[in-house]
């Protein structure tokens, strides 16, 4: 029997994988002995499998395995599903992490010992451009490196020192809480190494009771995304007890008009309020400083502004641009290993910084906070980890063309 024919007749055979909350109806993939050894699977007749390029091997006692990150994927409608990964190999250790669509980080170094498994669940969110009465405006490049964020799939990848995989199930989520995000470069998911964003690190630190859905994109302002109707698709599947994260201004910044910050401000307070009429709970974000913010304001009055629209409307505040100058301030003589350029960040800083947006929901959003991972230590951004130790698994996709905005 072929691996496609096997992980089809597991499929159907499957039954139910209903978790407390959720739709009855799932899939399970099991990889055992029995089957040929992996090969490129994935076909759109099939509608699941695994993507093309990494060299994958069936272990003698069961688990797929690869030298290098491996993909799978499975053609869902968009939401939020639940995907139960478990881990291991009878006849050695494991070292796996995983990531979601655009490189989002969902599960850091899950090891096993020889002969024991691990059995892990977190919530994906997948999305379409399509909403009521129209469609996201994406960009270019949108259609072109990020389609794993804008496609029919979910897509996984399984990376670390030895992934190995032994069985895979995926169930809709249909009464979880998601939080969605908007904003720029340095929040977005960014598609390829060596970039990263905080947004994208954001999921690994909350637990399998929320979704993290990232709208943001590299170049964008309140404007512009208002424009391209992201904050429409948004609106169109947000639903009472979500929540949305606001964090705009280094683009916003570059309106020359007279009067774009009071533009700024009055966007920011209409998107306030159309989160509270779904019942969904704001939060604002400061913008992080560059990395010339060290040594003097970069973002103008664009800080403030936000922190006064918190105030004047009752809005919780993450104040990252101040935890952002403690953070880089922290690292001295490494401020370098913080950026890829004066804006831009990587695997390193952004896993840093999401820290510092967990500890101020920590801090401001109680409603929020109560999803934060066990796991989530507390953190401080005056005493950051050191970037010299810090190992997060990379990405097969590489591309060191700079991300819109500055």
């Amino acid at each position: 029997m072929t691996l496609l024919k096997h992980l089809l007749l597991l499929s159907l055979l499957s039954g139910s994988l209903a978790n407390a909350g959720e739709d009855s109806a799932g899939r399970r993939f099991d990889f055992l002995p029995g089957g040929d050894s992996p090969t490129n699977v994935y076909s759109s007749a099939a509608g699941f499998g695994f993507e093309p390029g990494a060299k994958l091997a069936s272990l003698p006692d069961g688990g797929v395995t690869a030298d290098t990150p491996f993909y799978f994927s499975i053609v869902l409608p968009e939401g939020n599903h639940r995907v139960t990964v478990t881990f291991g190999d009878k006849s050695g250790t494991s070292a796996n992490t995983v990531k979601a669509e655009a490189r989002r980080l969902m599960l850091e170094n899950v090891t096993t010992t020889k002969g024991a498994t691990v059995t892990r669940s977190f919530i994906v969110n997948t999305r379409t451009v399509e909403y009521p009465g129209g469609k996201v405006r994406l960009k270019g490049n949108e259609l072109t490196n990020e389609t794993t964020t804008w496609d029919d799939k979910l897509t996984l990848e399984f990376n670390g020192a030895r992934a190995v995989v032994r069985s895979l199930e995926i169930a809709p989520a249909t009464n979880v809480a998601t939080i969605f995000i908007a904003g720029d470069s340095t929040v977005c998911d960014q598609p390829r190494e060596p970039w990263n964003s905080w947004g994208q690190m954001l999921p690994r630190f909350f637990n399998g009771q929320v979704a993290v859905a990232n709208y943001a994109r590299s170049g964008e302002s309140i404007r512009s995304s208002l424009g391209a109707h992201r904050f429409d698709k948004i609106f169109s599947v947000m639903r009472p007890g979500d929540f949305l994260l606001l964090q705009f201004g280094h683009n916003d910044m570059k309106d020359n008009a007279t009067n774009a910050l009071a533009i700024y401000q009055t966007n920011l307070k209409k998107l306030v309020a159309a989160a509270r009429a779904k019942g969904a709970t704001p939060v604002l974000i400061t913008s992080m400083e560059r990395k010339a913010g060290v040594n003097g304001n970069t973002l103008g009055r664009y800080p403030d502004a936000v922190r006064a629209v918190a105030a004047e409307d009752g809005v919780p505040l993450v104040d990252l641009h101040a935890m952002s100058l403690k953070f880089y301030r922290a690292l001295g003589t490494d401020l370098d290993c913080a950026f890829q350029d004066g804006t831009h960040h990587n695997n390193y800083s952004s896993y840093e910084l999401a820290r510092c947006v967990v500890e101020g929901i920590r801090a401001a959003v109680p409603a929020l906070a109560r999803f934060i991972a066990s796991d989530a230590a507390q953190f401080n951004p005056e005493h950051p980890d050191s970037p010299k130790t810090f190992v997060m698994p990379s990405s097969s996709l590489r591309d060191i063309t700079k991300p819109e905005g500055n």
